[in-house]
């Protein structure tokens, strides 16, 4: 199924204000990259980046060999009404061709982009491979621009008896590993030890340049038995105390610590979630979400906020205990939910005042614990961004329920007649026969704004696991157990007869998170979304990256300030959060408010 190309005069009401001040974010190069779509057609895609000028035409070109003239492929420069991708189908694929773009201004080329180069009888395949070490299974990947040369490069936990982290450049260099030591042996999903990772609905790792100097950290949760990338041994008395650190990017040395509040250390050490955001709408801060249990099977909860000048981490606030009113889930989002350029801290039953902590609104309480919820600009024709969750052993038999994200106020409520884990729960465009988003689990689709029904046949919902921007219209795609998948809105199938566009295991690639890549989100090319998976003996990073052309042209995601924090966080993992109305009927987005660091 493919929309006519139409970024209409529909209004795409932005769903933040403008910070105070630009905020610094990566300076990332064109992402270009190729991939055989048929037997003669390569798609080559790149990015538009988020300060470009709307005028901005390219010129791609292609070399073939190792000497081969760099030749110039397309006839006329390539405007806004032909996406930022190309289909290239006079290559000769028995050779190793190379491509990079020039962008045009004012009639002029500027420098070259970066090169990607496709290897020789490449496979005909959406997807590229990197190969790793091979260290055992992982779990998840993390994205950051460690060496500085504005693409992404990988963090990937290993999941052994004792756990370590390794960092790999763009192209597949290896760079470092951290090794967690016997604090990470126990690896349980509620109580994990004092340096355990990437169980349950826990993390403790995330990337991103804090400093703002061009170059990524790995921010850490340490104790004692932590051995860096340099060697250097973490040494403490008490394995249950714990810091967060900063990792050199590069290296995987210390750069700095902090500790962790130790208010509650008498239950055990603490696990956390890991992610960034904007706090004072100008500098990226290391968010932390963290608990423990007590004796009781209740829980202690711990919220934290750290700054990284590039020698210190400087604890900006901390929240716990009973100033923490409402549920938590299984996931965190930060962004800013009321429009005062600030990030805010958000649980699925609360938010925090991201400039210092104080508790921004609590859900009513009928809102409990959940998996799932999303935050994001659902309603194009509603001021501010809005939300949507599931619930899991409500009382009140709520199962779903959709909201104003600013103030947490209730707009519709779907009851059940038994109290149940709902365990699912997705939002997104995917009717264009309705305005704005939908959002189901298995209650049937419902259209957000106006609490319709799209479908009279609840079993005609598509299983909703994960979204994603793969075929080029504005709609979302599904990402579901290793299969691409599509909601057919003109002929609604049940979740097992989905029109798909393919299985991974089809090019020999699983998920090594269960049913969940290690990452998904806009890396490469265009502004449609990667999915990074594994080769069975976890020695490949396979990332699949579109094979379909598009005439569409937006902003690289990783370049909108709601996005790319949602990019830095795992636990349960979930769809990303976009400030803007991303689907049919959107107006082209405005540019966002950033700088780009400098390097």
């Amino acid at each position: 199924m493919r929309l006519p190309h139409t970024l209409s005069l529909a209004a795409a009401l932005i769903g933040t204000t403008t910070a105070l001040d630009p905020r610094p974010v990566e300076n990332l190069g064109r992402g270009v990259v190729a991939v055989r779509s048929s037997d003669t057609d390569v798609l080559v895609t790149w990015r538009l980046l988020g300060l470009d000028s709307p005028d901005i035409e390219f010129n791609i070109y292609r070399s073939a060999g190792e000497d081969g003239q760099a030749e110039l492929l397309n006839d006329k420069p390539l405007t806004s009404s032909t996406g930022t991708n190309y289909l290239d189908s006079t290559a000769d694929p028995s050779q190793e061709n190379t491509y990079f773009v020039r962008p045009i201004l004012d009639d002029e080329e500027q420098e070259a982009s970066g090169s990607f180069t496709l290897p020789a009888d490449n496979a005909v395949e959406p997807a590229i491979r990197i190969p790793i070490r091979d260290s055992g299974p992982f779990k998840f990947v993390w994205v950051g621009d460690l060496d500085g040369d504005g693409e992404y490069d990988f963090v990937i936990d290993r999941i052994n008896t004792q756990q370590s982290l390794e960092a790999y450049a763009s192209n597949g260099t290896f760079l470092w590993e951290l090794q967690y030591g016997p604090n990470s042996e126990n690896q349980n999903n509620i109580e994990p030890g004092s340096t355990a990772i990437s169980v349950g609905n826990w993390d403790g790792v995330t990337v991103f340049d804090f400093d703002s100097d061009g170059y990524a950290e790995v921010a850490v949760r340490i104790a004692n038995g932590v051995v860096f990338g340099d060697g250097e041994v973490f040494e403490n008395d008490n394995d249950d105390e714990q810091w967060v650190a900063m990792l050199d990017g590069q290296t995987g040395s210390l750069k700095a610590k902090s500790p962790i509040p130790t208010d509650f250390i008498e239950d055990g050490p603490l696990a956390a979630r890991f992610g960034v955001g904007y706090l004072d709408g100008e500098r990226p801060h290391l968010v932390a979400f963290m608990k423990n249990r007590r004796d009781d099977k209740a829980f202690n909860r711990v919220v934290g906020a750290w700054t990284f000048d590039g020698k210190a981490i400087t604890e900006e606030w901390i929240s716990l205990g009973d100033a923490l009113v409402g549920s938590d889930g299984h996931n965190t989002r930060i962004l800013d939910v009321n429009g005062d350029g600030f990030d805010d801290v958000i649980e699925i039953g609360f938010a925090l005042d991201g400039s210092d902590g104080s508790l921004l609104y609590t859900m009513p309480d009928i809102v409990v614990h959940g998996d799932r919820y999303y935050i994001g600009k659902m309603d194009p024709e509603r001021e501010g961004l809005q939300g949507y969750g599931i619930q899991q052993d409500n009382e009140d038999l709520l199962m779903e329920y959709y909201y104003d994200a600013r103030d947490g106020t209730l707009l519709w409520e779907h009851f059940g007649t038994e109290v149940g884990d709902v365990g699912r729960g997705l939002a997104g465009d995917i009717d264009p026969t309705h305005p704005g988003y939908e959002v189901w689990s298995f209650q049937g689709i419902y259209n957000a704004a106006s609490n319709e029904t799209t479908t009279d046949d609840p079993e005609l919902a598509p299983w909703p696991q994960m979204s994603l921007f793969w075929d080029g219209d504005e709609l979302i795609e599904l990402y579901n157990d290793g299969k691409f998948e599509q909601w057919d809105w003109e002929n609604p199938t049940t979740s097992t007869s989905l029109p798909r566009f393919f299985r991974i295991s089809t090019y020999g690639a699983k998920n090594p998170n269960n049913y969940n890549p290690g990452f998904l989100g806009d890396i490469l090319g265009d502004w449609r979304e990667e999915v990074v998976v594994t080769n069975d003996d976890y020695t490949e990073l396979v990332i699949f990256t579109t094979d379909i052309p598009s005439d569409i042209r937006l902003y690289t995601l990783a370049h909108n300030p709601a996005y790319r924090n949602s990019m830095t966080l795992k636990g349960y993992m979930q769809s990303h959060s976009l400030d803007y109305y991303l689907g049919n009927g959107m107006d082209t987005p405005p540019q966002p408010n950033i700088r780009y660091v400098e390097r």
